[in-house]
């Protein structure tokens, strides 16, 4: 794990709190100068990144996520944020989810949701914080597939874009295993993503949803 951040007193609390969880963090910094040969070097399942960084604190963290992802693709990405930032996070997100995830500061503080959500990216998945889901649910969209989805199905796929489980979005809706198999399999169909040995249709189904 590497962290990346600024702020020198939230670094060291989240690697102090990452330390304590057991979870080996190989590196820190506080800018992006030296963030990729700090991951060629260690070779770490994640890194967290602030996504405002030195030194105009605006899109340098979002450059050098695209930048790790880039050169070291199986590199999980975990960027954090002060506000909720949909524009141009979602852009980034969208090119390629898999692996990627956008969490608020806020949540540093709830260990393991943290935890989860790294270990997540980690094993390739997408992660968004919740609140990110609902801004993007009430943004006007353009026509497209997601019009044809029932809103339990708009449901499921929302909870898939936060990263949870089939068994997770269950206890979150309070309803069986098997309706939930049952709405993912009518997203997918919905959505025209046909089983492909090249693209993992969950993540495409999060794709779609992003790009709408």
């Amino acid at each position: 794990m590497i962290v990346a951040e600024d702020s020198a007193l939230l670094r060291q609390g989240i690697v102090r709190l990452l330390t304590d969880e057991g979870i080996e963090v190989a590196a820190d910094c506080g800018d992006t100068g030296p963030l990729l040969a700090l991951v060629a070097e260690h070779t770490p399942d994640a890194v967290l990144l602030d996504i405002r960084m030195p030194p105009t604190h605006t899109d340098e963290g979002l450059l050098a996520a695209a930048a790790v992802r880039a050169a070291h693709p199986g590199t999980g990405v975990l960027l954090l944020s002060q506000y909720v930032e949909t524009s141009s996070t979602v852009r980034v997100l969208a090119q390629n989810p898999e692996g990627f995830g956008y969490l608020l500061k806020e949540r540093v503080a709830d260990i393991d949701e943290l935890r989860g959500a790294l270990e997540r990216v980690a094993a390739g998945e997408t992660v968004l914080d919740p609140l990110v889901v609902s801004r993007l649910m009430e943004a006007p969209r353009m026509p497209g597939p997601l019009d044809d989805l029932t809103g339990r199905e708009r449901d499921v796929l929302a909870l898939m874009a936060e990263g949870r489980s089939n068994e997770a979005i269950a206890q979150k809706l309070v309803i069986g295993g098997k309706t939930v198999e049952t709405h993912v399999r009518n997203i997918f169909g919905k959505l025209r993503l046909e089983p492909d040995l090249l693209e993992h249709r969950r993540v495409m189904a999060v794709l779609t949803y992003l790009r709408g």
